[in-house]
């Protein structure tokens, strides 16, 4: 999904509010989520060079963080070379390798971990994540800020059962830290939108609650303020999306983005079994993105209208 930086927008609302006169309030305004940005601290952003890392560096950029202050640490520094032209200094890590992380996170004083995926490897993942945490913490990292799953105390999913064990690894780690409960990725919806608009017709749970599904991006920026700002120290935030969205809902802007009608067929009893079952803990709805960023999350309308060509693309051919 193509956006514009928080630096770029910041910019452009800049120039327009001063062409009106009101430029003091509204860069006050706007200015207030980097206030209390601590100026010197070295941020370590683990997993730098993936889908969620990059987007972190991004944000923090955005955040007028210098690059200087970055240590991007992954297993393909390479990838980070154009950060490495602007100061960021780029680092090699792997957690099955732990040798390689006591340099990795040399100098560092907050760190972003975010979570590995399944290993092939004799460590599990929370194995791995504890070698990772007590290299940090020998680097002298005083702060660890964990992407982990929504509603990990209580999530059945066994997705949840590690973030459970690495939440509870960092809070008996004697640093502070701050849990970053990440909900569901939104990008499912767009295969689900598509496969409703070949049909023309959809099976639903005629009491289905929904899911907050949210994106990568908003999960970075929530990142990006807790690494930056003050007050976040042993603190949990469920990062959702800002509603939850239903299976009709989805199809309702399906329908109104590609100009297919869509059938929503609610499920008898005896079709249940044909409707999709809800994923775990995706009912689970917060406004902790809006609270960390001070900008309301991205909507299902929005996703999938930033993928109008992927949707408009699977019309019947007539």
């Amino acid at each position: 999904m193509i956006q514009n930086t928080f630096a770029e927008i910041r910019h452009h609302i800049t120039v327009i509010a001063l062409a009106l006169g009101l430029g003091f309030a509204l860069v006050f305004s706007l200015g207030t989520a980097h206030a209390q940005q601590a100026g010197g601290e070295k941020i370590i952003v683990s997993g730098a060079s993936g889908q969620v890392g990059s987007l972190v560096v991004e944000a923090l950029l955005a955040r007028e963080v210098p690059p200087a202050n970055l240590i991007l640490v992954s297993r393909s520094p390479d990838e980070q070379a154009e950060y490495a032209r602007m100061g960021a200094s780029t680092r090699f890590g792997d957690f099955t390798q732990p040798e390689s992380l006591a340099s990795a996170y040399e100098g560092g004083d907050r760190l972003l971990l975010i979570s590995i995926g399944g290993t092939s490897g004799p460590q599990t993942r929370t194995e791995l994540h504890e070698t990772a945490i007590n290299a940090a913490i020998a680097a002298g990292v005083q702060h660890v800020a964990y992407i982990s799953f929504v509603d990990a105390d209580r999530n059945t999913s066994p997705i949840a059962a590690d973030h459970k064990v690495t939440e509870a690894i960092l809070r008996d780690s004697g640093v502070t830290w701050t849990a970053l409960r990440d909900q569901w990725y939104i990008d499912r919806i767009v295969a689900q939108a598509a496969t409703m608009i070949e049909n023309g017709r959809v099976l639903v749970d005629p009491d289905e609650v929904g899911a907050a599904y949210i994106t990568r991006e908003d999960v970075a920026a929530a990142a990006a303020a807790v690494l930056t700002t003050a007050g976040h120290e042993n603190r949990v935030y469920e990062l959702t999306g800002p509603e939850l969205i239903r299976t009709r809902d989805i199809a309702q802007i399906a329908s109104d983005i590609s100009g297919v009608a869509i059938e929503i067929v609610e499920a008898t009893p005896a079709q249940m079994d044909e409707v999709t079952a809800p994923l775990a803990s995706s009912e689970t709805l917060s406004t902790h993105v809006e609270d960390l960023t001070g900008q309301r999350g991205t909507t299902a309308r929005q996703f999938l209208e930033a993928n109008r060509e992927a949707l408009l693309a699977a019309r019947p051919s007539r």
